[in-house]
This record gives C-alpha cells, sequence and structure tokens, in this order.
C-alpha cells in the first residue's frame, strides 16, 4: 500500500496562516479594510483574500492613497482586479488631501510622505478598524519589528515597544474608540515566496515587473523613469535601457534595474541570487536617513 504524504509545502504552509488571519480579522473587526498599491505584495493579498472568502465576494473595500504620480501600468492592473473581482475601490487622493487642506504641500516634502496624513484622514473618515497591509518582515528592518497586529493609536501611530505578543498565532484585537489595527497576513513571506505563489496561481501583474525598454536616467546610484512628474535636474542623462521594476510605488521615487528577466522564470532566478531587498535596492523613500521607514511608520505610514 502506498503511503500519502500529507505534509504542506511551504507555500501551501504559508497560504493557509494567511487566509487564517484574514477570516480571523474579518471576523474580528467591525469596518476592515484592505490597503492595495497595484503591486505584487498587494495583488497577493487579493488573491489570498478571494481564497478566504470564496464563494463569496471579499466582504470589505480595497483602498488606494494615489499620490498622483502613479505608474499607468500599475493603475491599470488594479482596475482589472477590481473589475474582475467586483470590489468596492476607495481611492485617497494626495492631491484632493492637499485641496482639501488635509495635508500641507510645501513644495519640499515628497508626495509619498504626504501619503500619511491622506491614509489616516481616510481610515478616520471612514470610520476603518483594521487596515490590511502587504509589510513583509524581509523587507526593511522598520518591518521586521512588526507583528501581524500592529496596533495603532488614536492619531494614527505605532510604538514598536508597545506591540502585542502572539503566542501559538493568537492575535489580540482590542482597540479603544479612534485606535485600529493594522493587519500583515504576509508577515512571513519573503519577496522569493511571493514570486514562487506569482508563477503557482498565474497571477497578473504590471507589466513593469518584467524586464522592458525605458527611458531612465541615474540618480543617486539608481535608475528612474523619465517623466514630467521626475525632470532631470543638472549634468542627469537620459538613456533607453533594458530594466524591470522589483517594487512599485511614486514613480519620482520608485527605480528600476538594468534585467533581462522577462518571465516568471527569469526574475525568480534573479531574485534568488539577489541579496538586497528590493526597497534597499530601488525605493529612494528609504534612503533619505538610516530609521526612515521607522520614522514615517511611527507617524502613520504603511
Amino acid at each position: 500500500m502506498t503511503a500519502v504524504d500529507y505534509r504542506l509545502s511551504q507555500l501551501d504552509e504559508l497560504e493557509a496562516e494567511s487566509i487564517h488571519i484574514f477570516r480571523e480579522a474579518a471576523a474580528e473587526f467591525e469596518r476592515p479594510v484592505l490597503m492595495f498599491s497595484g503591486g505584487k505584495d498587494s495583488i497577493t493579498m487579493l488573491r489570498l483574500a478571494e481564497k478566504a472568502f470564496y464563494p463569496a465576494r471579499i466582504p470589505f473595500p480595497v483602498l488606494q492613497v494615489a499620490t498622483g504620480y502613479d505608474f499607468p501600468e500599475v493603475v491599470a492592473t488594479r482596475d482589472r482586479w477590481v473589475d474582475r473581482l467586483g470590489l468596492r475601490l476607495h481611492i485617497a487622493s494626495v492631491e484632493q488631501a492637499i485641496a482639501d487642506g488635509v495635508v500641507i504641500d510645501d513644495g519640499k516634502t515628497p508626495r509619498n510622505r504626504l501619503q500619511i496624513g491622506t491614509l489616516l484622514h481616510a481610515i478616520e473618515e471612514q470610520g476603518y478598524t483594521a487596515a490590511f497591509g502587504g509589510a513583509r518582515r524581509d523587507e526593511e528592518k522598520a518591518r521586521a519589528k512588526e507583528r501581524v497586529y500592529s496596533h495603532r493609536d488614536e492619531f494614527g501611530g505605532w510604538d514598536p515597544r508597545n506591540q502585542r505578543p502572539e503566542l501559538w498565532s493568537l492575535y489580540n484585537g482590542r482597540i479603544h474608540a479612534g485606535e485600529h489595527m493594522r493587519i500583515f497576513p504576509l508577515s512571513n513571506w519573503t519577496e522569493l515566496d511571493i514570486w514562487d505563489y506569482i508563477a503557482q496561481e498565474e497571477m497578473d501583474i504590471p507589466s513593469i515587473y518584467y524586464a522592458h525598454r525605458r527611458r531612465v536616467f541615474e540618480r543617486d546610484g539608481m535608475l528612474f523613469t523619465e517623466s514630467e512628474f521626475n525632470p532631470c535636474r543638472e549634468g542627469e542623462v537620459v538613456t533607453e535601457r533594458m530594466v524591470r521594476f522589483r517594487t512599485v510605488g511614486d514613480l519620482t521615487l520608485t527605480g528600476c534595474l538594468e534585467s533581462e528577466a522577462d518571465t516568471v522564470e527569469k526574475i525568480i532566478e534573479e531574485v534568488s541570487a539577489s541579496r538586497i531587498t528590493e526597497r534597499g535596492a530601488t525605493r529612494g523613500d528609504d534612503k533619505f536617513s538610516e530609521a526612515a521607514m521607522e520614522d514615517r511608520k511611527k507617524e502613520g505610514y504603511f
């Protein structure tokens, strides 16, 4: 008689854990929302949420905090997912937040940072009590300090010294009036896990993740997209190169890298050999200071 192996693969275990987190949070919090950037991690969250509640629809809306400097390919992919799943999409616009006086545009602060006030205003205005985020612990040292359930105070702030224990995967979701919780179902995933899952599930992701020809210029050791929002400075020269993006965000701060990886299989091979996280390699907003991400998170960032 042939023995049956009931052990789960690593991806199956990660998927099961994430689905459990989605179901627990949806049952515990009155008004959850899924923060959605249109990137590979938030798309993976959508796929997991789809599986968690199938055959019913995902029982909460998705929230995008749009800087106005979004990659068109990312917006197009977002719209395809929203249409296919019949999602309720809430767009919190930085442009509108500036117009309404919610945040102040002093001409110096990058819009990536203006997302903080825009996000906190949207959470307060809509009364969201929990927000699912796609952060992973392997991305950056501040995110490595996060729990799965990350408590935020009445001002939206995060204190890494005041996080709750999560022994045996038991999560404490108690909050007081005005507080909310950030939920991170992908905490234990790595970038390579995400790409393996994208390959397994054959997920639709923005085309800019794959190698393509693009007009770029070099700044601070990174390659940035030529754009009306990102004019070249003196001495910067635009050239056309074969590049791809490891992460997506504000196009004025998100760099790309030279690559020939134009398929999921080639990307997996490339990521497997990399020793630098995607944020460390291509996100200019993390290079302002050694503690840039932690400072933003304490103020209410994703």
